[in-house]
């Protein structure tokens, strides 16, 4: 997907609102997994949004998305952001992140996916590091898990259980 950005995308200082970006991020995610699990598919978890550098109005943003593992009900879909200054010429790649999607039946209940499996080496390493960034969310909710064991809610923070 490509898209102009245009004044009513930004803040006081000219940069696109990283809300504006995450909101086509997701509907970049939702097309890439539905596309592939030929059903609906629900945004589970973000990771790793790093905004590397700003995106300013009148620059061409892109976004690209893979699938880049599957498990029985959900798809790891990488998403890259390259941004182009029209006047330029010049390209930046300026975001990439992960969303872990879900796909769902008519019912709202999961569905099975597609198998995606790797061809090219490129395919591997993107499979590989997704397998990894996987367990590393399994180490991260299990360690929230003993903390909120650990930490009696006081009911007065803010993210409680």
């Amino acid at each position: 997907m490509t898209i102009l950005m245009t004044p009513d995308m930004s803040n006081f200082a000219g940069n696109v609102h990283g809300g504006t970006l995450l909101k086509y991020l997701d509907q970049v995610a939702y097309t890439c997994a539905t596309r592939w699990a030929r059903a609906y598919a629900v945004t589970l978890s973000v990771d790793q949004v790093v905004f590397r550098e700003p995106i300013h109005v009148g620059e061409l943003v892109t976004f690209d998305a893979s699938v880049n593992r599957t498990g029985r009900t959900s798809m790891e879909v990488g998403v890259r952001v390259t941004t182009q200054d029209l006047v330029a010429q010049t390209v930046r790649h300026t975001n990439s992140c992960y969303f872990t999607m879900v796909a769902v039946g008519p019912d709202g209940r999961p569905v099975p996916v597609p198998r995606w499996e790797p061809r090219s080496a490129e395919e591997r390493r993107r499979h590989l590091a997704a397998e990894r960034r996987s367990q590393l969310r399994r180490d991260v909710d299990r360690a929230t898990r003993e903390i909120r064991r650990a930490v009696p809610d006081d009911g007065g923070g803010v993210g409680g259980s």
